[in-house]
């Protein structure tokens, strides 16, 4: 069975002394995904590989409890709150069955986004995602239009109206600045 990476989270803060970090979950199971002894890989928010010493590839999720709302994971590679700080901000991934979908309908996983082709919700072609950038605030879908320029397009519902999946496209609601340059003799 062949497998594929999809984001189930970003660490955020340390919380108290011993390596405990907050992880904002980005998967509808997160039990399932941080259940312990889960080997998560990890990347940069950008999508590349965890860079400056110290940060690791792989974390090795120990324990897992909810405070306030918030999800704390003890990682067996972060011993201490100094640790935890060189983990912060990265992107934690998981592998999965290329061919499982997420539960929730409006969830799409980023194998599933990258080559779609984007239009305007007028038709118009604008290009085709290469890659979903993970922010803090919110995910950006990375458009390559055909004159090889790249487009970020928060990937929010205002501006992506509509996903499909099987029919190959995204939808895009252009704004002035979105898309194409806004006209600077305005």
């Amino acid at each position: 069975m062949s497998t594929t990476q999809v984001v189930v989270g970003r660490i955020g803060k340390p919380h108290g002394i011993h390596g405990e970090l907050s992880v904002e979950p980005r998967s509808d199971e997160p039990e399932r995904r941080f259940a312990p002894g889960a080997v998560l890989t990890t990347e940069t928010p950008r999508g590349s590989a965890p860079h400056g010493p110290g940060r690791p590839q792989a974390l090795t999720v120990e324990s897992v409890r909810w405070h306030q709302d918030r999800l704390l994971v003890r990682f067996v590679e972060v011993p201490d709150r100094d640790a935890a700080e060189v983990a912060r901000g990265l992107v934690l991934l998981a592998d999965v069955p290329t061919d499982e979908t997420p539960e929730d309908p409006e969830e799409f996983y980023d194998h599933q986004l990258v080559g779609l082709r984007v239009e305007t919700t007028e038709g118009a072609t604008i290009g085709e995602v290469t890659l979903v950038q993970h922010g803090a605030g919110q995910d950006l879908l990375v458009v390559r239009t055909p004159d090889g320029a790249e487009v970020l397009v928060p990937f929010v519902t205002a501006l992506v109206p509509e996903v499909d999946v099987p029919g190959g496209r995204v939808v895009v609601a252009d704004r002035p600045g979105l898309l194409t340059p806004l006209d600077e003799g305005r």
